[in-house]
């Protein structure tokens, strides 16, 4: 790492960042972990590792019971606190949660309502991310009206659409086939790469999205939740079906099985 990215801060630092509920039961042990800004990062491990946790706690939405979340160098708002940050940050859950009396343009919009962007802004901002997802031509249809990846298509819009810095994104393609589930993966990369400076933390079960998504993968192990390994993912992009084939490929997949076992 050069000295100009030293002085680059993160976007997200945990430091000595653990969670204990009140009941005493430790989801996470304290990590320490850093992504730097415009990285794709996967978080993966089995049900119960402390994976959601760890990316409620980088977005404030879960207080660390111990240690410190910072963000681009400085401490992150938390939970009922106003930001003072310059930069903006996104979380796509497991599902969907669009309105469902709402149209496509009306769900993708809302965030922009909220923080009270005029309307023609708003409007040019929607237009823009709908084209980009490739729902241009879905606005006024109603979730119902859309397949399970439609609406997913309609959930990252209305994450984008705020032009985020940072986008947290938790197991969203989980409960999609695996035909659907590639091509989403294929169009979240496409997205990033025209993106540079958004930094992505996403949430998987599944090794081989890990490797074919990430820069990084951080592979964590349950009982209670740990980091167990973070195993660079050192694969040119833009990444195709052919490289989903490959040896390399291969051999990273064997390499985050590994590390999943010796948890």
């Amino acid at each position: 790492m050069t000295d100009l990215q030293h002085d680059i801060p993160y976007a997200v630092e945990l430091i000595g960042a653990g969670q204990t509920y009140a009941n005493g039961t430790q989801a996470l042990q304290p990590v320490d972990l850093a992504i730097q800004a415009g990285q794709f990062v996967s978080l993966l491990g089995p049900s119960g590792c402390g994976k959601s946790t760890l990316l409620k706690m980088a977005s404030g939405l879960l207080k660390p019971s111990q240690g410190h979340l910072l963000r681009w160098g400085l401490p992150a708002a938390l939970p009922g606190q106003r930001s003072s940050s310059p930069h903006a940050l996104s979380y796509v859950f497991q599902d969907a949660t669009l309105m469902p009396w709402a149209d496509v343009w009306h769900n993708v919009r809302l965030p922009l309502d909220l923080a009270g962007v005029s309307r023609p802004t708003a409007d040019e901002q929607v237009k823009r991310v709908l084209t980009l997802v490739g729902l241009e031509g879905f606005a006024r249809h109603k979730p119902h009206q859309l397949s399970g990846g439609m609406q997913m298509r309609a959930s990252i819009a209305r994450s984008l659409v705020t032009q985020p810095d940072l986008l947290l994104m938790d197991e969203p393609f989980g409960a999609l086939d695996d035909i659907t589930r590639q091509k989403l993966d294929s169009d979240l990369l496409r997205l990033w790469q025209h993106q540079p400076s958004l930094t992505v933390v996403f949430v998987t079960h599944s090794i081989a999205e890990a490797v074919f998504l990430s820069q990084r993968v951080v592979v964590m192990a349950p009982r209670p939740g740990r980091i167990q390994a973070d195993i660079s993912i050192d694969a040119p992009y833009p990444r195709d079906d052919d490289f989903r084939t490959s040896p390399q490929f291969n051999d990273w997949v064997r390499q985050l099985q590994h590390a999943m076992q010796t948890s």
